[in-house]
């Protein structure tokens, strides 16, 4: 039987990618492999970014790292890779990291380093998105088994 491709966020899968030099590690995720073929991604290390590297947040449409640099060319350069690899596989959805400047869909953190949440969606998120490919965060892989059983 021929698996679905699905993205995942590779900090999902315990990859040390996070921009703290962490993981997000989540079983759930990680056991959607016994029915979709996972592909991992991580758009912010796609678009050059180092690891650890400083948080960033949204704020007015561009991405900025918490000491004011402005990263929305990475965070974009990032994304369109991502997307081009969801093109590829024909992957029609992807499970992204929530509240994530790159991968959040829904809620993202608002841009002042606050821990406040605001609704809009990550750079990543949003051009898979408007390119109709489905977006779940981590906390709805139960959603996702359903929908593609």
């Amino acid at each position: 039987m021929v698996k679905t491709k699905i993205l995942v966020s590779a900090c999902l899968l315990g990859e040390n990618c996070k921009y703290s030099g962490g993981n997000n590690k989540n079983e759930k995720v990680i056991a959607l492999s016994d029915k979709f073929e996972i592909i991992p991604v991580c758009p912010e290390c796609f678009g050059g970014l180092p690891i650890p590297r400083v948080p960033s947040e949204i704020k007015d449409g561009k991405v900025y790292s918490k000491n004011g640099e402005d990263l929305t060319e990475a965070f974009m350069s990032g994304a369109e890779q991502t997307l081009y690899i969801a093109k590829e596989a024909n992957a029609p959805c992807a499970v992204l990291k929530e509240n994530s400047p790159s991968c959040g869909f829904g809620k993202i953190y608002d841009g002042t380093f606050s821990g406040n949440k605001i609704d809009g969606n990550g750079i990543t998120a949003q051009l898979l998105f408007d390119n109709e490919i489905q977006i779940f965060g981590e906390s709805q892989t139960d959603k996702l088994r359903y929908l593609y059983e």
